[in-house]
């Protein structure tokens, strides 16, 4: 069965982000992930974790200058220092909230840059990554993330993550894998999830109803049929990860908060056998 985890930077807008772990314990979901742990000090977050049984199970790396425009900061040459100091706040979240995940965001080529000159500067970031992450026991993942929520994101397609990843050549390094961005770019999700999962590179989903991001269960993507697929290619290969719920609930759609548009959660928990 699927395992999900409630994205608190995007679901329960209706309450502070504190407060979210416990309205996500609330409605069943036993993992949260969140985009970035850094404005909160470790000892809140872990306390809000502990006493609403949470396990994290994800969040980012600091990506830069996010209000400049900054999306990450490993496929840029010269920010290598910037790059490394990143990891280690990173790296230490990570152990004081017992989360195995960091997604390393890859950042926006420039201009008139071609993608291939900085390819290099981003291997090298992610091998000194998975190196420090390595020591902490912990997983190190990228995202290709389609170039309309992100002009100008490095990375784009799912075949390339994977092409670094078999560059990179360190086996904490893998994909997320994220079933929006994934629809938009390319398409043909079920059959990349047949290809991709088994190889154990793919280290966790995510899902939102396509186009507009809202509830899965909204849109041109079956969610239900796309989480058997999931659960059907898991139990042959072994896969035990989890699938991040990161979408914008239709809050004016449902009256009822987050909580009340999560009608599609148990068709999805449960795949149709």
């Amino acid at each position: 069965m699927p395992q999900f985890a409630a994205n608190l930077s995007m679901m329960y807008p209706e309450h502070r982000f504190l407060d979210r772990f416990e309205a996500a314990a609330k409605d069943g979901f036993k993992a949260v992930e969140f985009l970035f742990p850094y404005a909160y000090p470790m000892a809140d977050l872990k306390a809000r974790l502990e006493l609403n049984g949470l396990q994290q199970v994800l969040f980012n790396c600091p990506p830069g200058d996010w209000e400049k425009g900054e999306r990450g900061i490993a496929c840029l040459p010269g920010r290598e220092a910037d790059f490394r100091n990143s990891m280690a706040s990173a790296i230490d979240y990570a152990l004081a909230l017992a989360c195995p995940r960091i997604h390393v965001m890859a950042g926006l080529i420039a201009a008139g840059v071609d993608r291939a000159s900085v390819q290099p500067s981003y291997l090298a970031n992610l091998q000194y990554a998975a190196a420090e992450a390595a020591k902490a026991g912990l997983d190190v993942l990228i995202e290709p993330i389609n170039s309309r929520t992100i002009p100008g994101f490095f990375l784009n397609h799912q075949d390339h993550a994977h092409e670094i990843i078999r560059l990179v050549g360190a086996p904490n390094v893998k994909v997320q894998m994220d079933l929006y961005h994934c629809q938009i770019v390319e398409g043909d999700v079920a059959m990349k999830i047949r290809q991709y999962l088994p190889t154990g590179q793919v280290g966790h989903f995510q899902i939102a109803g396509v186009p507009e991001r809202f509830e899965p269960d909204v849109g041109e993507l079956n969610y239900a049929y796309l989480c058997q697929v999931i659960d059907d290619v898991s139990q042959a290969c072994g896969w035990q990860g989890w699938i991040g719920c990161e979408y914008h609930p239709r809050l004016g759609a449902h009256p009822g908060g987050t909580s009340a548009g999560l009608g599609w959660l148990e068709k999805c928990r449960r795949p149709a056998k």
